[in-house]
């Protein structure tokens, strides 16, 4: 490659990602949180796929450029079950994503979680992390064990469900530098396809603009964007800026800081509010997951965004039938595997306290009292004089 050459390839936006087979695997090992919160939102909920998709697909192209690494983007997975749970319409779901979205795009904007990062210990922080990786082993088995309604699953015992289910973990396990979470999902996609045919259909969904008012606003407040704010603080800001310093570096992960995280995710559920989409955040764990199966560029989440509007917009029409086909023992495995590798994230812990304060925030964050252990962890951890800089400081430039 001539001088002109090279310097015409360092300019490209392209610049350092990589396009091969485990940049290509890694890309999809996150689907196991994706598909089925979209899947209820969709077939449940009645938003439009369309509408759905695009908030993942834009912000995953987003964080591809502005990270340059496998920065996840994943449904607020807390605002998505009580939503699915309640029966909560498009009016709703959105005015919780304006919300959500004004309160992180602030405090992003303004900083303000650089300098409270500061004050989270690294056992809070790895409690956080416990605390989704069993989030995650729970999901993945009432995927097999009590499959989501919204699913079409074969009409066979549970139990062969959970052992298809330990085989496909088995298989992304043991083949995860191998391309194997490559390989489970097309067959996934290609089972889907095959029994869904009837349902697909090409072009975008309609996409329904969502209806304000006072009470709604109010509503989405009380009962979806309270108890996800603790979640998407500390396990999409707070998180993922650690998570990146362990799997890359500093000098690579510089530019993932809690208030960038925070003003990305922000911007994008604004999207989702204004067209009633799907809220979104980046998640820690499905950086474990973009990275486990082999993801090291911001080639990932580009693969991601690209597949993903392409869908929207290709394909959104009939998609709702088509993912309900989607085989729940691939969605288990994969989740199952990245549950168990976010967790591996406390090894570094070495002090008993320190181990005592991640144990009692990952326990609180499963039952469900994340803010309760938090507040618990930060103080006990100050008791032991455990406090450090666990978390990526602001950008220079």
């Amino acid at each position: 490659m001539n001088p002109r050459e090279a310097a015409v390839k360092a300019a490209s936006p392209l610049a350092g990602f990589s396009f091969d087979r485990h940049e290509w695997s890694g890309a999809v090992a996150d689907l196991g949180v994706l598909v089925p919160i979209t899947v209820a939102l969709i077939v449940s909920n009645g938003l439009a796929p369309t509408a759905v998709l695009l908030p993942p697909a834009l912000l995953y192209l987003v964080s591809a450029f502005r990270y340059r690494l496998p920065v996840p983007v994943q449904p607020l997975k807390a605002f998505g079950a009580i939503a699915i749970a309640l029966g909560l319409g498009v009016d709703e779901i959105a005015a919780g994503a304006i919300l959500m979205g004004v309160i992180f795009v602030f405090l992003g904007l303004t900083g303000l979680l650089d300098r409270v990062a500061l004050i989270f210990p690294r056992s809070v922080i790895r409690g956080v992390q416990i605390a989704v990786g069993l989030l995650f082993l729970k999901v993945a088995w009432g995927l097999v064990a009590d499959p989501p309604s919204s699913f079409q699953v074969p009409d066979i015992s549970a139990v062969w469900l959970v052992v298809a289910g330990i085989a496909v973990a088995g298989v992304a396990w043991f083949g995860r530098r191998h391309g194997a979470g490559l390989v489970v999902v097309v067959i996934g996609l290609v089972v889907a396809v095959a029994t869904g045919w009837s349902d697909l259909a090409f072009g975008p969904s309609g996409v329904p603009l969502p209806a304000f008012s006072v009470e709604t606003f109010v509503a989405a407040a009380t009962a979806l964007v309270l108890p996800q704010v603790p979640l998407t603080f500390a396990n999409s800001c707070l998180a993922p800026a650690d998570a990146a310093r362990v799997y890359f570096g500093e000098d690579a992960a510089r530019r993932v800081t809690p208030s960038r995280l925070a003003t990305s995710l922000g911007a994008a559920d604004l999207v989702a509010g204004a067209i009633g989409g799907m809220p979104v955040c980046h998640g820690a764990g499905g950086m474990t997951a973009h990275r486990s199966f082999g993801a090291r560029s911001g080639g990932a989440p580009f693969i991601m965004g690209s597949a993903l509007l392409a869908l929207a917009v290709g394909f959104g029409a009939g998609l709702a039938g088509v993912l309900a086909h989607f085989p729940v023992a691939v969605l288990a495995g994969l989740l199952a595997v990245a549950g168990l590798l976010h967790m591996a994230l406390a090894r570094d812990l070495r002090a008993r306290g320190d181990w005592l304060v991640a144990v009692i925030v990952g326990v609180s964050g499963v039952l469900g009292q994340l803010a309760l252990g938090l507040v618990i962890g930060l103080v006990l951890a100050w008791g032991l004089g455990r406090l450090d800089r666990s978390v990526a400081a602001p950008e220079r430039t």
